[in-house]
């Protein structure tokens, strides 16, 4: 029996597999290359598991063996398994064979891998390009890659994992350090891991829940949501704009055994995809870190909108945090629904249209909590970001609550990171309200502070959290007189270090 892998094993030997790309594309591109290959590689040896155990089951009746596989996760045609491109790795046409293996993988299996106009998650992926090189150069970066991803120790089949879990936080590993490399880009396609785990604590939802994320990126936040709910049963739904990044979340959710994921292509403002019927389809949870001050988000037709998502008000052309806030208030159960946001700092505060939309938010008691993120925590960006909380079960009052957890990281090499136990103070600072065991007032001083709708109103619906939240530390009462003295005896030593200072100079004969 092989050995099982450890994480740490695993993580390492794809990072290798990553230098066969390192200096030839881009960091934001190759990424596309070794998931894929990890994908392929993970469904090959999960079919080959069952292919074994069912050929056990019916006693090497290889017939019944090949009509049970029908009825597995994936069909998996032979050319298309990892085992039979690594026995071709040699061939000089090793990039075409690839493709040809991604073609017909997804052609067997169009239902699940294929967007709703047929369009495929392998479509923007090409092994035979000239942009890994000339066709020697090409041929030996990909046998490179395939001996990498053919270590002996790198066998997928959950008998040898201890279930799917390992490979999705393989992933999501090379996931985080391909953000980090790819700089600004990383955004795109990836919310940090302490961010969407935050996230997902603070709207846990119910077992039954309809989970949602508009804009999932690879879906790492939206596997986090379903990771909280305290059984199997769930629902997640994702839309993503960018083609790339909805074949990742595709690919995200199947090696995390999330294989009903609903997961759609398009943008969530201008051409929402999860509907029922005629109407937006309606979540119990939705959970988003959408693009910040997005530009050209759509405000032109917005007015005119066919689900009247916004008709608290248009926010401006060139910031679209309110438009993708409204529309996930907007598809949430009206009295039960539960929304949590990443958002930059100027969504509390600005102005014109968004200050209207905001106003109109909050007296319909619908926001919940303001918490205010340290700086730095995203990929490609330094822009201070805050979570808000909108809940439309909220009855029995109309307090807010504020939580300045800025302080609260660890410096790490790209970015700072939230700590296990800054999230956790964090989760416990909302629950304690949230339960409703702290009304009004201050709960942790210069850290947490529920505010009533009047305080609010009074600041004029800013949501800025020193308003609310005390953060001013006090300076130490200077004694004058002591310092006055202590540069008189500073002064008095150096008067008698300089005559020292000239003795020594005059027996030098200078």
């Amino acid at each position: 029996m092989a050995t099982i892998i450890t994480q740490k094993e695993l993580n390492q030997i794809i990072w290798n597999a990553c230098g066969t790309f390192r200096g030839v594309i881009d960091p934001s591109e190759y990424k596309d290359y070794i998931l894929t290959m990890l994908f392929i590689k993970y469904v090959s040896d999960v079919y080959r598991d069952k292919h074994d155990e069912h050929l056990k089951k019916y006693d090497g009746d290889a017939e019944r063996a090949e009509y049970a596989m029908k009825h597995e996760r994936f069909i998996v045609p032979k050319n298309s398994t990892f085992d039979s491109l690594f026995e071709h790795r040699n061939d000089s046409n090793i990039g075409e064979l690839i493709n040809t293996a991604l073609i017909d993988f997804e052609e067997a299996n169009r239902e699940k891998l294929s967007s709703e106009d047929g369009s495929s998650i392998f479509r923007n992926i090409d092994f035979n390009s000239n942009k890994l090189g000339e066709t020697k150069d090409r041929n030996t970066r990909l046998k490179n890659l395939l001996i990498d991803f053919g270590d002996e120790k790198l066998n997928l089949w959950p008998s040898h994992l201890q279930g799917t879990d390992i490979i999705g936080d393989a992933y999501e590993y090379l996931i985080s350090n391909f953000a980090s490399d790819a700089g600004k880009k990383a955004g795109e396609f990836y919310t940090p891991s302490e961010v969407s785990t935050l996230l997902a604590k603070l709207v846990k939802s119910k077992p039954g829940s309809r989970i949602c994320d508009p804009t999932c990126g690879s879906g790492s936040l939206l596997i986090k949501a379903g990771k909280e709910v305290e059984s199997n049963d769930f629902a997640l739904f994702g839309q993503e704009a960018n083609g790339n990044t909805w074949a990742l979340a595709i690919m995200n959710m199947f090696l995390h055994g999330f294989d009903n994921a609903t997961i759609r292509w398009g943008d969530t403002l201008n051409n929402p995809k999860l509907k029922e019927w005629d109407a937006l389809m309606k979540f119990d949870t939705v959970v988003a870190n959408p693009p910040f001050s997005l530009d050209k988000w759509g405000a032109d037709d917005a007015a005119s909108d066919k689900y009247n998502r916004f008709w608290r008000g248009v926010p401006p052309k060139s910031k679209g945090d309110w438009a993708f806030i409204t529309h996930m208030i907007e598809t949430t159960y009206e009295w039960t629904g539960k929304v949590g946001v990443v958002v930059p700092h100027g969504v509390l505060f600005r102005g014109a249209s968004e200050w209207k939309i905001r106003q109109k938010t909050i007296e319909e008691n619908l926001l919940e909590a303001v918490i205010w993120l340290p700086a730095n925590l995203f990929f490609g960006t330094g822009i201070p970001a805050a979570i808000l909380i909108f809940n439309r079960g909220k009855k029995d009052h109309t307090n807010v609550l504020f939580i300045d957890a800025s302080q609260g990281f660890e410096t790490a090499k790209n970015q700072n990171k939230l700590r296990p136990e800054d999230i956790a103070k964090i989760v416990e600072t909302y629950a304690v309200f949230h339960e409703g065991k702290s009304p009004r007032g201050i709960i942790e001083e210069k850290y947490s502070f529920v505010a009533t709708f009047e305080e609010i109103k009074e600041n004029e619906f800013n949501l800025n959290i020193p308003r609310y939240v005390d953060t001013f530390v006090e300076e130490e009462e200077v004694d004058i007189t002591a310092v006055q003295k202590e540069i008189a005896e500073l002064n008095a030593e150096l008067v008698k270090t300089e005559k020292e200072m000239e003795g020594y100079i005059r027996e030098l004969g200078f």
